[in-house]
């Protein structure tokens, strides 16, 4: 069993230990999690749009149906978020190159 410098108690850090590690180096503690956030947010999208291929809405055929569009729409504002987030936490990091 490898260690693992976070929380024993929650899982997501022991299964994606590797993807942490790689953009917490790359990108500072803060950015890199979020940056593996958004990878996860991202599966979760293809995942849900391939349900959604097999979901249709008899109302609107070739749309998905409704919960499957407001899942992807929630996803895809979590992922906005994060995303300004990431933005945010990069401004200090700018500035701090322009001194």
């Amino acid at each position: 069993m490898s260690f693992c410098p976070y929380n024993p108690s929650m899982p997501v850090f022991q299964e994606k230990q590797e993807e942490l590690a790689h953009f917490e180096t790359m990108m500072g503690v803060p950015r890199g999690r979020l940056a593996v956030t958004l990878d996860a947010i991202t599966d979760a999208m293809a995942l849900v749009g391939q349900h959604g291929v097999y979901c249709q809405s008899q109302r609107w055929p070739g749309k998905p149906v409704m919960d499957i569009q407001m899942v992807m729409k929630q996803l895809t504002d979590a992922k906005e978020l994060i995303q300004s987030v990431m933005e945010e936490l990069k401004k200090p990091l700018k500035a701090n190159r322009h001194e």
